[in-house]
């Protein structure tokens, strides 16, 4: 049998308690923090957070293994396990809600994400437990809680303030960029046609593949070299935006906690640039999305934004200075040099 039709009403508390999480949750990801009017103590903030997550923790823990065999709790004990780990997911949450957006929409958001991940993860738990015959512990079962204690584990690995927390975007956008440098040249090292694999091949070798538009021609690969140019471009420039806010980035003043927000932002554009230059790059090539590229979000971020970032007066940046102006020149370069061979190329074709 299962909490949820044994006898009884046992399961009444955890169907409460059910929708009492989805409730917090639902807040915790949809709401704003509390605005702190005074000195925020940073340090004494993660130092409760970690407090509440470990509590979570334990309460999950012994809320399962109450579930775990036969015979269920009462209604009574169900009503105070499910009132004691109400209560940690309640602190929990309100812990959550002192962190002000005054030290970083970045680090708030990663917080968040975490924090909604704990209480979607006791949430599973509760499901689990009202569904599952109370036989004994089963593998789900076991897995939820895990799934709960992983949750909780995360909060050691997350940033603990916002220039860190905008190290995470930018590595994330680097790994992107990587992922899709590493694809092309992967496909272009493969075979010349790289659908072979999923199309009939039941043909004679001497006899012609019906499928000219499905693999790249000789030119396409020529104009695929300045492509790879530009996603080396954007690779390049964020390692060095990378360095540079390692090196310059600040959190002790609102305005520099604030542009390193905008920088996350802006290089979260990264992500959709590079997905479209690199799905229009295979066959059947795109060249009229070529023949725009310069529109691109990647080629717009790389051109753009960098060379803004040090010279333009109103985007000021503490993150960089004169002194990075050699490798924004050598972007620039770059970044000219593809656009007009990739433009070279496509215009030669038609």
């Amino acid at each position: 049998m299962s909490a949820d039709n044994c006898g009884g009403n046992a399961s009444v508390p955890l169907r409460n308690l059910l929708n009492s999480i989805q409730c917090v949750r639902d807040r915790v990801r949809d709401g704003e923090s509390n605005e702190s009017d005074g000195a925020f103590n940073l340090s004494n903030f993660w130092d409760t957070l970690n407090q509440a997550v470990k509590a979570v923790s334990q309460e999950a823990t012994k809320f399962s293994l109450a579930f775990s065999k036969p015979p269920l709790p009462s209604q009574q004990d169900g009503e105070k396990l499910a009132e004691s780990i109400l209560k940690s997911v309640l602190t929990l949450s309100t812990v959550y809600y002192w962190l002000p957006k005054s030290q970083g929409v970045s680090l708030r958001r990663q917080v968040r994400d975490a924090t909604v991940q704990v209480l979607e993860g006791v949430m599973q738990l509760v499901e689990v437990i009202l569904s599952s015959p109370l036989q004994s512990l089963t593998q789900e079962q076991l897995t939820s809680t895990g799934g709960v204690w992983s949750a909780c584990d995360q909060f050691a690995q997350l940033p603990k303030d916002n220039k860190a927390a905008v190290l995470v975007v930018l590595s994330a956008q680097s790994g992107v960029v990587k992922d899709a440098i590493e694809e092309v040249e992967q496909a272009l090292t493969e075979s010349q046609d790289p659908f072979s694999d999923v199309l009939d091949d039941d043909q004679e070798e001497d006899e012609a593949r019906d499928n000219q538009d499905m693999y790249w021609s000789e030119k396409d690969r020529r104009v695929i070299g300045p492509c790879q140019g530009l996603m080396k471009a954007s690779a390049a420039c964020l390692r060095k935006l990378m360095s540079a806010v390692k090196m310059h980035g600040d959190v002790s003043l609102p305005q520099n906690v604030a542009q390193l927000d905008d920088l996350a932002d802006i290089t979260k554009e990264l992500s959709p640039g590079i997905d479209d230059l690199a799905l229009c790059l295979y066959p059947p090539m795109d060249c009229q999305f070529l023949e725009q590229l310069n529109r691109n979000k990647l080629v717009v971020f790389v051109y753009s934004f960098p060379h803004e970032l040090v010279l333009c007066p109103s985007r000021s940046s503490h993150v960089c200075g004169e002194s990075d102006l050699t490798w924004v020149q050598f972007l620039d370069g770059a970044v000219d040099h593809n656009l007009q061979k990739a433009r070279d190329l496509i215009q030669q074709d038609s």
